[in-house]
């Protein structure tokens, strides 16, 4: 939004800001934010930040190294449209509190060593990423988690109708109207505001999960861009949720035997004004240059252990199962939803030209699971890596329906939570080049998500259990 600190200031001035709001990304992908009062707010603050508790929600520090400091960003300012008072929000980067050194795991921080990197190699200028965001949007969600009562309660006016509609059908909510969709009117505002704050809208549309699910698509921006743009979209999308007394959720499987949210990320290279992964040549697959090839093979490559930072939860390998649309094997193919990097048959012009890497969901934090696509798919061009010769297709068929002998054949992307960390703990090191991650950034992840999410939620009794066994 602004260019210099002297704009903001002059904004705040003559707009009547009173409030300036800082937004932080904590290490789980969550912003948490600090207020200020506007008449307080001076450059000062773009130089020092303000001083924050890294170990309290944010994961930046242990208790006895936590302080740091919010580092706001003039480029990202917006005004926030969900609070009473005008209110400037800045996104911010992390800093240390004594030297103002970037904190060496801000995931923005993450986000734009990776493009350094990028630059440094020679091999393109600039990642474009444009995920794509599949939500539900429920009436009511009501969770009780204690040892003598565990249940969750969906409810869905498109499923719960009042009568004078049907209900969606069981997996038939794409692209249905009015009456039966009951959200359009909602995705409508939110895609306004979007727009109102700078995010370029492709479409919006009810999605397959007959419950609620929706879909709104966007342009490609540059990756720390786009990565921003990702938690913006994501509170635009809750906040005016909950202004109509709904709750809006981007967990990847809310509800059993309906399709779940991905976070399919499409993307591309650019070097100077061309656009890299573009082959006129009729001799290419699906006009894909050779570059895009082995940067295809380098996320298949990885793709094990890249699913411990893009699918960083326990919930992300019940979205992950056949039948849904979400890919369980790594390969790819042209326009064939069933792998894990489609090429899209639209995609025909050199600017045009793009994979989608299916298998990411938002339980990941969004900069870390970007500068992990790129530095996956650059690990595959330095290595000029040979996707036919590796396994990893192009396979133009539905994997589903193939013999036992022709899947075995394919990788698989790991079934459980357990499995990708694992794999991420052993295939990392290409993550390491260029400094954008660092050793002991992987492993305290890897920890955190055993300690946190597998073990908390493998010692839980699930409700299916007693079903199982309760008569033993």
């Amino acid at each position: 939004m602004f260019a210099s600190v002297g704009e903001v200031l002059k904004y705040i001035k003559e707009r009547q800001i009173a409030l300036v709001d800082l937004k932080i990304v904590s290490i789980g992908g969550q912003w948490l934010h600090v207020t200020l009062p506007a008449h307080r707010f001076s450059q000062g603050h773009f130089e020092e930040g303000v001083g924050y508790d890294g170990s309290s929600g944010s994961g930046f520090g242990k208790v006895e190294s936590g302080d740091v400091s919010a580092l706001p960003r003039p480029e990202t300012a917006f005004v926030d449209p969900f609070f009473e008072k005008p209110t400037l929000s800045f996104l911010c980067d992390t800093i240390t509190a004594d030297t103002k050194e970037p904190f060496p795991s801000d995931p923005r921080t993450i986000a734009r060593r990776a493009v350094a990197y990028l630059k440094s190699t020679g091999v393109a200028d600039e990642a474009w990423m444009a995920p794509e965001y599949e939500f539900h949007v429920l009436e009511h969600v009501q969770v009780v988690n204690e040892p003598y009562h565990t249940s969750v309660d969906i409810r869905s006016g498109e499923i719960q109708t009042d009568g004078l509609t049907p209900p969606i059908p069981h997996k038939g909510g794409y692209l249905r109207v009015p009456p039966s969709e009951q959200l359009h009117n909602l995705r409508s505002e939110i895609v306004l505001a979007l727009e109102e704050l700078g995010v370029p809208i492709r479409y919006h549309h009810h999605e397959v999960g007959a419950p609620g699910q929706c879909e709104i698509e966007v342009r490609l921006t540059p990756l720390v861009q786009a990565a921003d743009h990702a938690l913006l979209i994501k509170y635009v999308i809750k906040n005016i949720a909950r202004r109509h007394g709904k709750l809006a959720t981007f967990m990847p499987k809310p509800v059993y035997c309906e399709a779940g949210n991905g976070m399919h990320v499409h993307q591309k290279l650019a070097k100077g004004d061309r656009w890299i992964f573009f082959d006129e040549s009729k001799k290419s697959y699906a006009h894909l240059s050779e570059v895009a090839l082995q940067y295809v093979g380098g996320l298949l490559k990885h793709g094990r252990g890249l699913a411990g930072l893009t699918n960083p939860s326990t919930n992300s390998y019940k979205r992950l199962v056949e039948g849904y649309e979400a890919p369980v094997n790594l390969f790819f193919s042209l326009a064939n939803r069933s792998a894990a990097i489609r090429v899209p048959r639209y995609a025909i012009q050199p600017e045009q030209k793009r994979i989608e890497y299916r298998p990411p969901d938002f339980t990941g934090n969004v900069y870390l699971t970007l500068a992990a696509m790129v530095m996956a798919g650059l690990d595959g061009v330095q290595s000029k890596i040979d996707t036919q010769a590796s396994g990893f297709g192009p396979f133009d068929v539905d994997i589903a329906k193939q013999n036992g002998d022709f899947r075995s054949r394919i990788a698989a992307l790991p079934h459980s939570l357990a499995d990708a960390l694992e794999a991420l703990r052993q295939d990392h090191d290409y993550l390491l080049k260029g400094g954008v991650f660092n050793a002991a950034f992987i492993t305290g992840w890897v920890e955190s998500k055993r300690e946190r999410d597998v073990r908390e939620v493998n010692s839980r009794p699930h409700p299916y259990e007693y079903q199982l066994y309760l008569d033993t």
